[in-house]
């Protein structure tokens, strides 16, 4: 699981530079409303994320057919979606904290989470019954 953990370290941080570079271009530089481009950031990130990891860090098709591992990754990824959102427009919009770091924080608030589902829900191996061989 550790040599998972740092792939997806990878994995991630390319997914959240191009959720961020996204971010900084049409919220900072355009000034396009932050929570829509979040919004959008976010969908696109996810795609590049799930295809990221069925290559370098999950296998997939074990559990799942490709199209329900992409439906359940947006699934997962709506709830962290959410979360995004939620932290970004606190610290945002109510305690006044600079977009591009409150950006920073709120994809970092949900990086465990996309893990852990990724890892022990999506892209987990099915148990095997007493006696098969792995």
């Amino acid at each position: 699981m550790v040599k998972r953990l740092k792939s997806y370290l990878f994995v991630g941080g390319v997914s959240a530079t191009l959720d961020t570079l996204i971010f900084f271009i049409f919220a900072k530089l355009a000034g396009f409303d932050y929570l829509v481009v979040a919004s959008f950031g976010f969908l696109f990130a996810t795609l590049v994320n799930y295809l990221l990891s069925v290559r370098l860090v999950f296998e997939s098709g074990i559990r799942f057919t490709r199209t329900q591992e992409i439906f359940l990754v947006y699934l997962a990824s709506a709830i962290s979606l959410l979360v995004n959102l939620l932290v970004l427009y606190v610290l945002v919009s109510k305690m006044q904290i600079e977009l591009i770091f409150s950006k920073l924080t709120a994809t970092a608030s949900v990086f465990i989470w996309n893990f852990v589902v990724r890892n022990f829900v999506i892209f987990r191996e099915p148990k095997t019954e007493k006696g098969d061989e792995k």
